[in-house]
């Protein structure tokens, strides 16, 4: 079942898709600077292997500035070894607080997102029904899952929970954003979930609270975006795995070196004189192994990886989608098929009028100017599209709306109208509805009205009856729109590999034309909930990830089955617990946008990883050539860069600064363009392994000749 779903896709920024309140930024940077130094304990440090690395390099660097001869006698001036051994720490150090920054600056955003979520959520005075029917006012802290409570009109729904009494529109804007009510009532899968926080406008409603103080839907969420004990994906920890792999071995190269450099020493000292046996010696002292072994590690992605994964986590925060996990978001990314309900994610379910078709004699003419008469009220998209298609006939208001008396739709009438000053009354409503109100006045209903309820019907509108007392004039086809630009996005996501599967309720030929016209892939009709589990099943079992969206019970084992669900918030409990992720403002259509967030993480991921291991072949020429150039390999010194210390410092200031001058695009997301695998592949190749070869030769020139080094 569908309900209150939106009329628009969620392109663009979120200032011009939402009218809730950003999270608030202010303060960022001054708490993460603060938190870069507080990551610095060795508890939170050895999380990050690469990085940990780095950060016991800057302490052993500092002991050898203290000391230079701590580790055995330098040849070498002490004051210009304790001066480049400092400047080393220095440098590393930064290194260090550069990825602590990243990861503080990515954390920040997702507090400031449970901060903003935070204050949807308020303390608020609960009638509490007892056993014998009284009414106990209580905070809405002390309710507990299953008791009773009364909410009436203007008044905050206290926690989660279901309605089973009354009928009334809740004002759910504090959490969606969507400024239009909502109706709910009892007996219902969608209609009868309340949130707490939100506010009953109209009559009221006795509910039955579903979760205890702490575990409503808001504190779940607020944990899961603010949480510090974040889990790493799949993906991640492997990434993570490897980095630590090349590190270690990276670190037992270097570690072994220094026999092999004393014994090469030895032989150049025979050769050549002692003093060029003690340049090589100096050359491969503790700090300038430290500095090689920085340069080798690919500490880039090392210090910008967590930022990737929690930003992306934050990105779909952004689009008020709060997933479970950073595995969803993850896992959105290798989608191979959406399952996708017609009705509010392939059209626009504000269904609008299309048509009039008039029976039992009437004039085309006639059914405008009764259906105009019976929508005036009528302030819902479908009410307005009436009114501006009977304009369209130049049928005018033949009556004093003043002395007119509107009559809003309710579930139990199933119909809404106008009644005239001069007594008469003119509704619209379901075709049964208002068979059976002209029936109550003793009217006939004509033949052709079934005829025409079968014909809208076929064309899968909604066939709406619209009468005058005793007198059906003609029928209503709503039809339902099909979302502008949904046939591109699903080009687009064809292209990436993405096939799409539309479900409906709707007979084989109604929905063979929706499909065509939206540009699925393919479609199933007349479907049911097993149908929905037996598509997910089929599509798995030949080895694809299904993600799909839902909100009623009936979805929940879908939900639970398919590899990415998306629970509308309007939706059930059980539904939001079964799926993996919730959109606060109930938009099916976001799954599309979802795919591609999840692509951007790991396009993004990837990315950086192929800059970061394209810029230690730079870093390699750099220092290598000049440390060991008594070895007689100074002529790799292709860059020309002026002495060893001078390649040394510029390689290690250019390793330093590359990860906050990255951090922008960590956080934002290499941006997505709807390209197959080998398309992005040969790109990512080109853009960031291309240039992450070249961008170092030139900053590590650059900077060796400002440096005042010689």
């Amino acid at each position: 079942m569908k309900t209150n779903t939106k009329s628009h896709l969620p392109q663009g920024t979120r200032d011009s898709r939402k009218h809730t309140p950003k999270a608030d930024m202010r303060g960022l940077y001054q708490r993460a600077i603060k938190e870069s130094f507080v990551k610095l304990h060795p508890k939170i440090a050895v999380r990050n292997p690469v990085m940990f690395i780095v950060w016991v390099g800057t302490i052993v660097t500092f002991l050898v500035t203290l000391d230079p001869n701590l580790f055995g006698t330098i040849q070498a001036d002490v004051n210009q070894q304790r001066l480049l051994n400092g400047l080393i720490t220095l440098i590393l150090f930064f290194t260090v607080v550069f990825a602590n920054f990243a990861e503080a600056v990515a954390e920040g955003r997702g507090k400031a997102q449970a901060d903003s979520l935070r204050s949807t959520r308020s303390d608020t005075i609960a009638n509490k029904i007892l056993p014998d029917g009284s009414i106990q006012t209580v905070n809405s802290t002390e309710l507990r899952r299953g008791d009773l409570v009364k909410v009436l009109a203007n008044n905050m729904i206290p926690a989660d929970g279901e309605v089973i009494q009354g009928l009334g529109s809740v004002d759910e804007s504090a959490i969606t954003g969507e400024s239009a009510p909502v109706l709910k009532q009892p007996g219902t899968d969608i209609a009868s979930s309340v949130t707490g926080g939100t506010r009953l406008l109209s009559d009221e409603l006795t509910i039955r609270i579903t979760a205890d103080p702490g575990k409503g839907f808001i504190d779940r969420m607020i944990a899961l975006v603010e949480g510090a004990e974040r889990t790493k994906t799949p993906n991640e920890i492997a990434l993570t795995v490897l980095l630590a792999v090349l590190t270690q071995v990276f670190l037992i190269v270097v570690a072994t070196m220094p026999p092999f450099v004393n014994f090469i020493a030895n032989f150049i000292s025979t050769i050549f004189g002692t003093e060029a046996g003690n340049s090589l010696r100096t050359g491969a002292s503790v700090a300038i192994l430290i500095s090689l072994l920085v340069a080798l590690i690919p500490t880039t992605i090392g210090g910008l990886l967590s930022a990737i994964g929690i930003a992306g986590m934050d990105r779909v925060a952004q689009f008020n989608v709060i997933a479970t996990s950073g595995r969803a978001v993850e896992a959105c990314g290798d989608i191979n098929t959406l399952v996708l309900d017609k009705t509010g994610t392939i059209t626009l379910g504000n269904r609008m009028a299309d048509e009039f078709i008039p029976v039992n004699s009437y004039t085309i003419e006639d059914v405008a100017r009764v259906a105009h008469a019976a929508s005036i009220f009528d302030e819902t998209p479908e009410g307005r599209s009436i009114v501006k298609l009977a304009d369209t006939y130049r049928v005018g208001v033949d009556f004093d709306i003043n002395q007119a008396e509107g009559v809003e739709f309710s579930a139990k009438t199933r119909m809404s109208g106008t009644n005239l000053p001069n007594g008469k009354q003119v509704r619209k409503g379901a075709v049964d509805a208002i068979k059976s109100f002209v029936r109550s006045r003793g009217g006939h209903v004509a033949s052709d009205v079934d005829a025409a309820y079968e014909r809208v019907s076929r064309l899968g509108g909604t066939p709406l009856a619209v009468c005058q007392d005793d007198q059906i004039f003609g029928v209503i086809y709503l039809k339902d729109i099909v979302k502008p630009g949904l046939r591109e996005r699903f080009d687009q996501l064809r292209r990436m590999g993405v096939k799409t599967i539309m479900l409906t309720g709707d007979n084989r030929i109604t929905a063979g034309v929706i499909a065509q016209e939206a540009g699925v892939d393919d479609f199933i009709a007349e479907a049911t909930p097993e149908d929905k589990i037996g598509v997910i099943r089929t599509e798995q079992s030949q080895g694809k990830l299904v993600a799909m969206t839902g909100d009623g019970t009936n979805d929940a084992p879908a939900l639970a089955q398919a590899n990415v669900g998306l629970a509308m918030n309007s939706g059930t409990q059980a539904a939001k617990e079964a799926a993996n992720m919730v959109d606060l403002d109930s938009d099916p259509t976001k799954l599309i946008d979802l795919v591609t967030i999840g692509k951007q993480l790991l396009i993004t991921r990837g990315a950086l990883t192929t800059f970061s291991i394209a810029n230690d072949i730079a870093k390699y020429f750099a220092i290598i050539p000049t440390i060991f150039a008594a070895a007689g390999i100074g002529a790799l010194n292709i860059m020309g860069l002026k002495s060893a210390q001078s390649a040394i410092i510029s390689a290690l200031i250019y390793n330093a600064l590359i990860i906050p001058v990255l951090i922008p695009l960590a956080l934002t997301g290499v941006k997505f363009r709807p390209l197959t695998a080998d398309q992005l592949l040969r790109r990512n190749i080109f853009i960031y392994g291309l240039g992450g070869i070249v961008a170092p030769f030139i900053a590590i020139k650059l900077i060796d000749v400002l440096l005042p080094l010689s």
